[in-house]
């Protein structure tokens, strides 16, 4: 890897495992953490290949999901965002918008949720836009879009008659209404909200595609890339976990089916098979899907078998195993939903 991973856990140590039982009990959102990933320098992308680039953001998200899955989430969301305007033909966005991105002066998010299952035929899309001079009219309503803030911008894609345009918007956007989200069992601290569009003038150099259907074709596969490191890295520390615990009770853990090395093991696996895609060049969406798939399956296997190595410590509130539980759901839930995963790979 070409970062620092001693760097990366300095930071990591410094400014998020201190904060993790407040986003997760309060909503705390963790933008400190994001804004220095940025001015470290680890979301850069000038003077790299492709490879170095997709495999150390996959180790961020990954390390980060280890110590806090909802904070990895939100890396994700700006990910993904950088992915938009990364592959976006705009030179407004390539020059202006792209290195405040990377340096972590903007952060970004993704409202594609609602878009992606539209393109899977599962529902409508939210968003309509209506062409005028210097850009595009926006109305609809979005029902949640996570990693938003004072200094965020978001991908979104509205119907313009009969194709989709895909476009950058700012939270500060005249006319867009931002309504908090929370009470959800997990990922409360994803600075998560429903977000209005009442006549929203989206200006031309916002406009990342004018054919969203082939561009979402396109970054599909490194969109769900990124994912998998979520689940990476809570099965890696369910394996940490569970060996912490196997003299629990005189050693009767061991006599449990699943066991550290065998979380681990799948764990490497699955991280073996990333790099060998990237490293090949081989990172289609057929073979993301089925990663992607798997890592749901593995890391829901790995939390169910910590909580019942850990008794009746891991159904304490606050505990890390519960915590642990109600992120693999979340990320089971993350479109591409498991089901909507399972669609893609039967079709």
């Amino acid at each position: 890897m070409v970062i620092s991973t001693l760097r990366l856990q300095k930071i990591i140590d410094e400014l998020l495992k201190p904060l993790v039982k407040k986003i997760d009990e309060e909503a705390f959102y963790a933008e400190d953490y994001l804004t220095a990933l940025g001015k470290e320098g680890f979301f850069q992308s000038s003077g790299k290949k492709l490879e170095s680039i997709l495999l150390d953001e996959l180790t961020v998200v990954q390390e980060t999901a280890k110590v806090c899955m909802t904070t990895a989430f939100c890396v994700w969301c700006h990910l993904a965002a950088l992915t938009y305007v990364r592959n976006s033909k705009n030179i407004y966005l390539q020059k202006n918008i792209l290195p405040q991105l990377e340096a972590g002066e903007l952060l970004g998010a993704t409202a594609l949720s609602n878009p992606m299952k539209y393109y899977a035929g599962l529902e409508k899309l939210q968003l309509s836009a209506q062409q005028v001079e210097g850009g595009y009219i926006v109305n609809g309503v979005l029902p949640a879009v996570s990693n938003l803030g004072d200094k965020h911008l978001f991908g979104a894609i509205a119907a313009v008659g009969e194709h989709e345009i895909m476009f950058l918007v700012s939270t500060k956007q005249e006319n867009l209404q931002l309504q908090p989200k929370t009470h959800f069992i997990g990922v409360n601290g994803s600075a998560t909200y429903s977000c209005r569009f009442s006549n929203v003038f989206i200006p031309q150099q916002q406009v990342i595609s004018e054919d969203a259907r082939s561009f979402c074709h396109l970054i599909r596969p490194t969109f769900i890339f990124y994912q998998v490191a979520l689940g990476l890295g809570v099965m890696e520390a369910v394996a940490e976990g569970i060996e912490k615990v196997k003299a629990k009770q005189n050693g009767c853990n061991e006599f449990l089916q699943v066991q550290a090395a065998q979380v681990k093991s799948k764990q490497e696996l699955l991280s073996a098979k990333l790099q060998k895609l990237v490293s090949e060049n081989c990172l289609t969406l057929e073979e993301i899907v089925s990663i992607r798939l798997t890592t749901v399956y593995d890391t829901l296997s790995a939390v169910q078998a910590n909580m019942i190595h850990h008794g009746a410590q891991g159904y304490v509130v606050g505990s890390v195993p519960s915590r642990k539980l109600r992120e693999a759901y979340f990320f089971a839930n993350l479109t591409p939903t498991v089901r909507q995963l399972e669609k893609m790979k039967a079709q």
